[in-house]
């Protein structure tokens, strides 16, 4: 390398352009981007939103950045191969998604569940939306200030995914519940287990209340914030406890009984603030009703088989594979060709932890469903986004989608 002479002179200076002179800045709305990657989100979402100042004047969702095409990969496998599916839609309240779509296979099967699966049913359902309470509660006040409190609710969350994990081997999808019964029976000290939990929930549930629901920052971030009242829930089709918190009492467990839920002791909460102070005050006693639910399933679960006998909708025992060729020759045949319903339509819903969710399954007879559809909560929830903010705060739309708790697989599908 040649030295650096430093007495030649320095090279001249590089001609720069001239920066532009500052423009003043147009009065009227600004378009602002909130997501799709934005942890107030809670998911790939993106709002595309219109500003005054810091009033909104405009909020569209825009949805489509989880599309999977779980719907369409439905229809290239067998009905059993499904109750993997339909959990992954909803990280949130699996077990309430794969109770739907197994409750529309069993109405084209038109099959006898026995009654040890369908209180298990009822106990694994409640459980699952005590664990999306939970986050709701906890990610909805890491949203808005009060990060302590997830730190509370995901403990019990923590157990009741252990929970999971005993009956299914998976903490978050355990596709436990199948066509027909269960895919096994219950463990060895899982009624123990659950008990332990339950008797614990009450006095936790009291805990978040004393750490929120007096709270002024939680009250004055919630109090009169993202208010959709009860023409604009039934307008948008909005169900679950944002419908209820509009002061329309509408809950299927109730209205439309499933698994038996016509059998057990429970209330349905219903506000009329309609704000995210309600919704939030909604899911706290909808833990408690949860609680009492699962403790009167646990206190009634019967001895018993724990899926149908029929051998043509529910695969023989593995015993039974050592001794009886007939087991074998049905286990075979379920397995390679699948669970064949007759030609026709179903749709059951059920109420899970956000609403209405309800799977819609078209069979042509073959082993395989022709067409299945979801009516997924979030996704019909969400349209009350823009009513809810319109007028407000930019800051009360981390409240507005916070309350309405959305689960973006759920919506995008």
């Amino acid at each position: 390398m040649k030295p650096l002479d430093l007495m030649q002179p320095p090279p001249p200076p590089s001609r720069r352009r001239e920066a532009p002179a500052p423009q003043p800045v147009a009065d009227g709305p600004m378009v602002l981007n909130i997501g799709p990657h934005h942890p107030s989100t809670h998911g790939v979402l993106r709002v595309v939103v219109e500003l005054d100042g810091e009033r909104v004047l405009s909020a569209t969702p825009d949805i489509g950045y989880l599309h999977t095409g779980i719907e369409k990969t439905f229809e290239a496998k067998s009905y059993v191969k499904g109750t993997t599916l339909a959990p992954r839609m909803s990280y949130l309240s699996p077990i309430n998604n794969n109770l739907s779509y197994v409750l529309s296979v069993e109405h084209l099967l038109q099959v006898e569940v026995p009654e040890r699966a369908t209180v298990t049913r009822v106990l694994l359902a409640e459980l699952d939306r005590l664990a999306s309470h939970l986050v709701f509660i906890g990610i909805h006040a890491l949203d808005l200030g009060a990060s302590s409190v997830m730190l509370y609710t995901f403990r019990e969350r923590e157990q009741i995914l252990d929970l999971m994990e005993m009956v299914g081997g998976a903490r978050m999808f355990p596709s436990y519940i199948r066509p027909g019964g269960l895919a096994f029976d219950l463990p060895p000290g899982f009624e123990e287990a659950v008990a332990t939990l339950l008797d614990k929930m009450p006095a936790a549930i009291d805990q978040y209340e004393r750490l929120l629901t007096k709270n002024p920052m939680w009250k004055r971030r919630t109090i009169g914030v993202a208010v959709l009242g009860a023409e604009d829930a039934i307008r948008f089709g909005v169900t679950g406890t944002a419908m209820r918190a509009a002061g329309i009492g509408y809950d299927l467990r109730r209205a439309l009984p499933y698994c038996g839920y016509e059998h057990y002791d429970f209330d349905v909460p219903m506000h009329t603030d309609g704000d995210a102070y309600a919704r939030y005050l909604l899911r706290i006693a909808e833990m408690r009703e949860s609680v009492k639910i699962a403790a009167q399933a646990l206190a009634r679960l019967p001895d018993g088989p724990y899926a149908t006998a029929d051998r043509k909708v529910a695969p023989p025992p593995k015993h039974e594979l050592a001794t009886s060729m007939e087991a074998v020759i049905h286990h075979f045949k379920l397995w390679t060709e699948g669970i064949k319903p007759p030609p026709g339509e179903a749709y059951v819903a059920v109420e899970a932890p956000r609403g209405e969710m309800g799977f819609y399954i078209v069979s042509d007879g073959s082993g395989r469903p022709y067409r299945v559809h979801m009516r997924s909560p979030s996704f019909v929830n969400l349209q009350a986004l823009e009513t809810m903010v319109k007028g407000s705060l930019v800051a009360d739309l981390v409240t507005a989608v916070a309350s309405l708790d959305p689960v973006l697989g759920e919506v995008d599908r």
